[in-house]
């Protein structure tokens, strides 16, 4: 049997930013998420509170087909579904260890960025041209705070940008305020970006 017959539509593209912000959550998981097909569904209802309805509606599927997943008769699901499932599990995992990396980012370490992408300045007086840089650098748990909040609420790559740019002009380029006053830089054409809680 095979669940071919459920349609779902393509789940909307997120930018790089957002995405490395989900790697960095989901790289301090303490325990690894449910791995098989019939783990994951399971542990969505529990998070679902046991509805196979809403669950189904999440995945874009039929409740028989989660009722098979979740009995067993069913065991590999087609890449989509495999794909749904992997990403609202590891969404819905250990949320009480990442509220701690996220509050402990956002009050004290703060966190790590790696971005490589084209940064241009602006700065009275700056010879400095705009290229390509790959810039590995602290994020203060200030602007940690203002990213993270922005991501619960919604924010888009574009809104994000600007307030990874201001991070990195702070704690590199300006040097926490000690040198190239007035400066600021900003980042497009991002060609990979990592954050580290």
């Amino acid at each position: 049997m095979s669940d071919s017959n459920d349609t779902q539509p393509p789940a909307p593209r997120r930018g790089k930013v957002l995405e490395a912000l989900t790697r960095a959550e989901r790289k301090v998981f303490t325990r690894p998420a449910p791995k098989s097909a019939k783990a994951q569904v399971k542990f969505l209802l529990t998070r679902a509170k046991g509805s196979t309805k809403a669950l189904a509606e999440r995945l874009g599927v039929s409740r028989r087909t989660v009722e098979r997943y979740r009995a067993g008769t069913l065991k590999t699901p087609q890449k989509r579904l495999q794909a749904a499932l992997v990403e609202e599990t590891e969404s819905e995992w250990q949320p009480q260890v990442r509220a701690q990396v996220r509050e402990q980012a956002s009050t004290s370490s703060g966190m790590m960025v790696e971005v490589t992408a084209y940064f241009g300045f602006t700065c009275s007086g700056s010879s400095d041209d705009g290229r390509i840089r790959t810039i590995t650098t602290p994020i203060s748990p200030i602007y940690a705070k203002q990213i993270l909040k922005m991501q619960e609420a919604g924010a888009t790559e574009e809104d994000l940008h600007p307030i990874v740019a201001d991070a990195v002009t702070e704690s590199y380029f300006t040097e926490w305020g000690t040198r190239a006053d007035g400066l600021r830089a900003d980042f497009t054409h991002v060609q990979s970006i990592d954050f580290q809680f």
